[in-house]
């Protein structure tokens, strides 16, 4: 269903069209206002992909077509914890394609990297996100009091509430291997 793909400047222009919707651009991290922003933060995510502290991919439709992204940031091997952010163009909303790159950039996770732990997050006011991630098979929802230091570190990040949820890799596997 969906391809991932590392980042690549001669995408620039489509990751500039998908994030300039407004209901995608609000919940973004970074903030583009043209294309040149975009091929910034493209760099930005290579480089820290090269430091080894992200894996970022941009996620391809059945078309070969940029859909969104999907990124493991903040990764820490020693812990064995990373985080998960995604984003997909408004148009590509409901079809099955969230889960799809979840999917994929997990299985890097936890077989490539060895990670045990991704946490997921979304501010409180983010219902679709939310609503998108309950519908993972594999994910634990509401885990704030479980790892309130990580929880705490995404509030001051995103400067609002925010629900916390993490993927353990065991039950990552009991779902692949169904």
């Amino acid at each position: 269903m969906i391809t991932l793909v590392p980042p690549n400047l001669d995408y620039a222009g489509r990751i500039f069209e998908l994030t300039d919707h407004p209901l995608v651009h609000e919940h973004l991290a970074f903030r583009n206002v043209s294309v040149d922003d975009v091929i910034k933060f493209i760099k930005m995510v290579q480089y820290e992909e090269s430091e080894g502290k992200t894996v970022s991919r941009f996620v391809l439709n059945e078309g070969g077509e940029v859909i969104g992204a999907t990124t493991l940031m903040e990764i820490n091997k020693v812990e064995g914890t990373c985080k998960l952010g995604s984003w997909l163009g408004q148009s590509y909303w409901g079809k099955g394609y969230n889960q799809a790159a979840k999917d994929a950039i997990l299985r890097i996770a936890f077989e490539d990297l060895g990670l045990r732990l991704v946490f997921v997050g979304a501010r409180r006011a983010n219902l679709r996100s939310q609503k998108a991630q309950e519908k993972l098979p594999y994910i634990t929802l509401g885990v704030e009091e479980q790892f309130p230091d990580i929880h705490q570190k995404l509030e001051e990040k995103e400067k609002q509430p925010c629900v916390l949820n993490v993927v353990y890799r065991d039950r990552y596997f009991d779902y692949i291997k169904r």
